[in-house]
């Protein structure tokens, strides 16, 4: 599957890429370098299981294990320590990354409930975009009795484009459905 996308990458979105924005050399046009997958999950600092039930969703996601994300600062009101587990991340490459780009794209947004597109402008300035999901539900691997409580998680795909025009292209060859 992943290896269909990145041959599709190769032939064709390299080509309409040097067309459209006057590339000289292959190696100029844009591609993926990571795909990012955060779940914050702030009822862990009250109950652990809480995390490793999240930790595991994450894994069944996107197929590797996640890394624990802990605390950076402590914060009163919250009572939330310094070092204290609030949150996982996997941090995608190479077959597992376009995988799960064309199982996001193809299988779960199209499973968004009044699903008109992703933001258009969710961009950061450098090429890289950053996406939300409400709810874990959407990826077709989660079995819904299963879920203890429905979490979000932020997808941020990284790429080696240098503007915010050659990456929404780039993701629009990929597929990604956006807001017209």
């Amino acid at each position: 599957m992943s290896s269909r996308l990145r041959e599709t990458y190769q032939n064709e979105i390299v080509g309409g890429m040097m067309k459209k924005f006057g590339y000289k050399n292959e190696l100029q046009v844009p591609k993926l370098a990571k795909i990012v997958v955060n779940m914050g999950v702030g009822e862990a600092k009250e109950n652990s299981k809480v995390l490793d039930s999240a930790m595991s969703e994450l894994e069944i996601i996107t197929g590797q294990k996640p890394v624990a994300t802990k605390a950076k600062n402590s914060i009163a009101n919250f009572k939330l320590r310094e070092g204290m587990a609030i949150g996982c991340k996997v941090t995608l490459r190479g077959n597992r990354m376009y995988e799960f780009l064309d199982r996001l794209v193809n299988l779960a947004l199209p499973r968004v409930r009044d699903f008109r597109g992703v933001n258009p402008n969710a961009f950061d300035g450098r090429g890289n975009y950053a996406l939300g999901i409400k709810e874990q539900l959407i990826f077709p691997e989660i079995e819904y009795d299963k879920v203890d409580k429905i979490r979000g998680m932020d997808v941020i795909i990284v790429t080696t484009a240098e503007t915010d025009e050659e990456a929404r292209e780039l993701l629009i060859q990929f597929g990604m459905p956006f807001k017209k």
